[in-house]
């Protein structure tokens, strides 16, 4: 339960603007063309979607998520290639977080979520450059819950991704609005598991001495 107690001891850690914490975390969405025009909204009657559609590709979803700064920003790429999350660690470094010393990165173990992938993507000398940027903590195998840029994308598709999305533009436009919506009004998980929490209710899970 190493890992587990790791990212929770990472959660509580104050706020640091030289080494900010962020959850990043990804999806993606088919993009679906409607065959019918769907119903609008009505009094007393939800918006109706027909059935039948047109499916017109795949679109990725990165999620940066800081809790202790209410603040995310959302990255849509045509693909979930090492190459596309090297270019969005590269945007959070770069853009994002260009004046922090070090960021806190909480992410998932998958086998894109690499340091690997730095060097895949870019030439040796940027890779180490961006790589030296982070400190890196994983979630443990079957415990992506713990990553709180996944609550951020559950969110994010209730609020914004809960019908149809025909284009690749209007998801970004989607995603942009709701992202801005959501930072302006300072929006955050209020995240009150810790270690202790997890070594009584999840005791079940911890090897036995």
């Amino acid at each position: 339960m190493a890992h587990m107690e790791d990212i929770l001891d990472v959660y509580q850690r104050p706020y640091d603007p030289k080494r900010p914490l962020v959850c990043l975390d990804e999806t993606n969405r088919q993009l679906t063309l409607e065959i019918r025009s769907s119903i609008p909204v009505k009094p007393r009657s939800p918006k109706r979607i027909d059935y039948e559609y047109k499916r017109n590709g795949v679109v990725n979803l990165f999620m940066m998520f800081a809790p202790l700064e209410s603040k995310r920003h959302v990255r849509v790429s045509d693909q979930r290639k090492r190459v596309d999350f090297a270019a969005c660690i590269q945007e959070l470094v770069d853009v994002h977080y260009a004046e922090a010393e070090r960021i806190v990165l909480v992410m998932d173990n998958l086998n894109t979520h690499s340091i690997g992938s730095l060097y895949e993507a870019f030439e040796p000398a940027e890779a180490k450059r961006i790589a030296n940027k982070l400190e890196i903590h994983y979630t443990p195998k079957h415990g992506s819950w713990l990553n709180m840029a996944e609550i951020e994308i559950g969110v994010l598709s209730r609020q914004a991704l809960s019908d149809y999305v025909s284009t690749r533009s209007e998801m970004v436009s989607r995603v942009k609005a709701w992202e801005s919506d959501r930072n302006e009004a300072h929006s955050t998980v209020n995240w009150q598991f810790t270690t202790q929490d997890a070594r009584i209710r999840l005791k079940r899970l911890y090897p036995e001495v």
